[in-house]
């Protein structure tokens, strides 16, 4: 490959790490094109998986700023760069991959924060953003359900305090 071909191949890769919310490193070796292209589709809409060249993404990677990766360029790597919710694509790395034993996730980087693989395998425990928001939204509505609720009875509380009072001196008032 020229020299001008490498330096756009890191051009854009560089740009693929900047804009990525996650990166996940995997191996890939013993896979078929077809399997390949299952992975890519498991991954959902906002992950693209590139096979890519040790070096030139290394270089890429540290242009990016992120220097934690540099152990995991060794052997036939490839890059899930998520731009999108990366639970969805740690899933489908997973789940790839007990069902692929061939496909090994090497680590990743979310945020700027290094990832190891196991980290990966916690994320992709997790329920998606969508999942959390709505669980975070009822607990909130609960909430705002008891809250409406204390406040509605406390006139009433009054309002059958006061009816007891008035009854009582009523008694009282008769009985003299």
């Amino acid at each position: 490959m020229a020299r001008p071909d490498k330096a756009a191949a890191v051009a854009e890769l560089t740009d693929q790490f900047r804009n990525s919310s996650a990166a996940v490193l995997t191996e890939y070796r013993g896979l078929t094109v077809a399997q390949l292209k299952q992975l890519r589709r498991s991954l959902g809409e906002n992950a693209q998986y590139a096979v890519v060249k040790n070096t030139l993404t290394k270089i890429a990677a540290n242009e990016a700023g992120i220097t934690t990766l540099d152990d995991l360029f060794n052997g036939p790597t490839a890059v899930a760069f998520v731009t999108g919710d990366p639970v969805e694509s740690a899933k489908g790395l997973r789940d790839f991959a007990k069902d692929n034993p061939n496909l090994i996730i090497k680590g990743g980087v979310l945020d700027g924060k290094a990832l190891s693989a196991d980290e990966i395998k916690k994320l992709a425990d997790l329920e998606s953003r969508e999942v959390l928001l709505s669980k975070l939204a009822g607990a909130f509505k609960g909430k705002q359900t008891q809250t409406a609720q204390l406040f509605q009875a406390l006139p009433s509380k009054l309002v059958r305090t006061v009816d007891a009072l008035r009854a009582k001196q009523d008694e009282q008032g008769g009985a003299e």
